[in-house]
């Protein structure tokens, strides 16, 4: 089935982030947590709990906070990202997952490093390179950032972790999203990525290209008409 221009904006990038999630999530093992994971809907139908089939123990949090608050499940731990984490928390998991939350925290590298933090190796972030501003529903939430997978990088370095793998898609009509996944670890992953390129890991280019070149394109056949 074919997707309207409104459809694709969201939903192409969501589909690709979660190929390119399931393709690595069965790699890391131990105690794995959702980070503002809401229900932990892959809003394909799934969750995300299954994508990380080796996993010991696997947790959810949330901020108590209007739409997107506490869910009542098992295990959840309450966490605003806005303000820095409890102590606590520190190392408490192996692996540290958040899916297109740091561009609604406007004290976004507060919630980096609080991922950083929260997390004894692993940390994987997706996040928006390229897309329209979207807020919540009466103010639940708003849209600050976008990110580059340079600025991922050295996010990461700032932080005391390596990035083993930086990718993002490149779909036409669609928002560009980047999948980043970084180690305090680094030796452990040895020659189980593939290189980190400053353009696309493996497809060429560089992120929102085919997006401004087949504008670019349509844009001067409208103007020959």
């Amino acid at each position: 089935m074919k997707l309207g221009i409104s459809g694709r904006v969201f939903k192409v990038p969501r589909a690709w982030s979660n190929r390119e999630l399931r393709r690595w999530s069965p790699l890391f093992h131990g105690d794995v947590v959702n980070v503002s994971g809401w229900r932990d809907e892959d809003k394909q139908g799934g969750h995300y709990r299954d994508y990380f089939v080796n996993a010991t123990s696997y947790r959810l949090t949330n901020h108590d906070e209007k739409a997107c608050g506490l869910q009542g499940v098992d295990g959840e731990i309450a966490l605003d990202l806005d303000v820095p984490v409890d102590p606590s928390l520190h190392r408490r998991f192996d692996v540290v997952f958040n899916h297109t939350t740091l561009e609604h925290v406007y004290n976004t590298h507060v919630a980096f490093r609080s991922l950083c933090e929260l997390s004894r190796d692993i940390v994987i972030v997706v996040v928006p390179f390229l897309q329209p501003f979207h807020d919540g529903k009466d103010g639940a939430y708003s849209d600050y950032w976008r990110f580059s997978p340079a600025a991922l990088g050295r996010m990461f370095g700032e932080h005391g972790l390596t990035p083993l793998h930086i990718a993002f898609n490149d779909d036409w009509l669609s928002s560009v999203y980047v999948l980043a996944i970084g180690t305090r670890q680094p030796e452990r992953w040895q020659g189980r990525f593939p290189p980190i390129s400053r353009t696309h890991p493996e497809h060429g280019g560089v992120p929102g290209a085919r997006v401004v070149l087949k504008l670019r394109a349509t844009l001067r056949q409208l103007l020959r008409r």
